[in-house]
């Protein structure tokens, strides 16, 4: 709380966040109104008011998944939530991030993702770690100093995967205590969430978690084994009666887009209690991958279509790390809205690019962001100019290829060492497939509005 500043005190917070428990229908416009009053910034204005105009909405489903957040959440996760994550992460930080990306000519991520641990209690099919090694880890001290200098950047929002990062909780809980200014999610095969795990995170109210779940049970223990579903919608009952935030994540691939896509499911889920949902498409990483597993052109473009119809529908945020690039001006990796750390350290671009010159032992993370590969980035961004082509690897192979070369990053898939050329021709025929279905896309959701 001792960085909510520029006028917005911890005692006006706390004042506002009781007068919205009241009746949040009614008095949330009238905080937003008071909110204005310090908040100067015209991008930050308007989000706040763009909050505003959707309170008067009554069939808005934004407007119904804040209520929602009122009711089904314990009061310190929304006290949390607009604190460090509305005000620290996503208004606060724009200045001082500013402030660097103009001295030192780099990329600066608003958020940081990192593997606690590498090592899993599954072996999902397909896995995007798969090659990296089952034993490393990153020290709590570690994990300590990275969010202390992302807090010195103005990055406030930390994401953990692995492997399975809550095989690390007790190091994770602490962190989340330190750093009560900061939001932490965590991406989970959710096999681990107990009872005791779920009300600790609902004490602190700064850490969200996203189960991954793949369709229901038949689709879901297809890659991840047998018992995994019921496990999963075990954790989700826990954080549920806790009242603790957490949503869901999914991998849609050929064999799976009719379960993930489908408005049964996704209303299942919403009853579990998720708040948000976020999608993202089969990788095939290690020279071993399933390339039978690619989405399929036409199945990426429905579900661009079918995630833009329920957003009008559904009280869940849901995002689409691929096909929403038109938000957020293409590819964010590279450290332009995030980068990732593994568990052996290495710095690299993005959790689906395992290639980097610098590892975080022997760095900083502005070390970090103006190293070779990052720079690569951050003078080719975005990769396309049709913002439904964002990624250098699934729609523009040839751009990985050509920035790993030009950066001289190296492979941390120690597991197999994947050449860059070999890793981008399995990209290749799908990247040409989806092009056509890409202008498609462009000429409808962004040419036509």
């Amino acid at each position: 709380m001792n960085h909510v500043t520029h006028g917005i005190s911890s005692t006006a917070l706390n004042l506002a966040l009781h007068f919205m428990e009241s009746n949040p229908e009614e008095n949330i416009p009238k905080v937003v109104d008071t909110l204005l009053n310090f908040i100067k910034d015209e991008g930050n204005r308007s989000k706040l008011i763009a909050a505003k105009n959707v309170m008067k909405e009554k069939d808005n489903p934004y407007r119904n998944l804040i209520l929602r957040g009122f009711e089904e959440l314990q009061p310190i996760v929304r006290k949390r939530f607009l604190s460090n994550f509305v005000l620290n992460a996503s208004m606060l930080r724009t200045k001082r991030a500013q402030v660097l990306m103009d001295q030192y000519d780099c990329n600066i991520p608003w958020a940081i993702l990192m593997d606690p641990t590498s090592a899993c209690n599954l072996s999902c099919i397909g896995c995007w770690a798969g090659e990296y090694k089952k034993t490393d880890s990153l020290d709590y001290t570690l994990m300590d100093r990275i969010i202390r200098e992302g807090k010195e950047m103005g990055t406030y929002f930390y994401i953990y995967s692995g492997g399975e990062p809550t095989l690390r909780k007790k190091d994770l809980l602490k962190l989340a205590a330190k750093h009560d200014d900061c939001m932490f999610l965590a991406f989970t095969n959710g096999t681990l969430v107990d009872r005791e795990f779920s009300q600790s995170l609902a004490d602190l109210g700064n850490f969200a978690l996203a189960f991954s779940i793949e369709g229901f049970e038949e689709q879901t223990d297809l890659r991840r084994g047998s018992g995994t579903y019921s496990k999963v919608l075990e954790g989700m009952r826990h954080m549920r009666e806790a009242k603790a935030p957490f949503g869901f994540s999914t991998c849609y691939h050929s064999k799976n887009v009719d379960g993930v896509g489908s408005e049964d499911f996704l209303d299942f889920l919403v009853e579990q209690g998720c708040m948000f949902g976020w999608y993202f498409t089969y990788i095939p990483l290690g020279k071993n991958a399933d390339t039978t597993l690619m989405t399929k052109a036409d199945q990426r473009e429905f579900m661009a279509h079918w995630l833009r119809d329920m957003r009008t529908k559904k009280s869940i945020f849901l995002l689409d790390f691929w096909n929403d690039a038109q938000y957020v001006g293409g590819c964010i990796a590279g450290g332009r809205s995030y980068l990732h750390i593994n568990a052996a350290g290495d710095v690299e671009p993005c959790a689906f690019i395992h290639y980097a010159n610098t590892n975080i032992r022997n760095s900083t993370l502005l070390d970090a962001l103006q190293s070779p590969l990052f720079m690569e980035y951050r003078k080719h961004q975005p990769f396309n100019k049709n913002l439904f082509q964002p990624c250098p690897l699934l729609d523009n192979p040839e751009a990985l290829a050509q920035m790993v070369k030009d950066s001289g990053a190296s492979s941390t898939q120690p597991l197999d060492h994947e050449d860059v050329d070999e890793l981008c021709a399995k990209c290749t025929s799908a990247a040409k497939e989806w092009e056509s279905h890409a202008i498609l896309l462009r000429k409808q959701y962004i040419d036509e509005r």
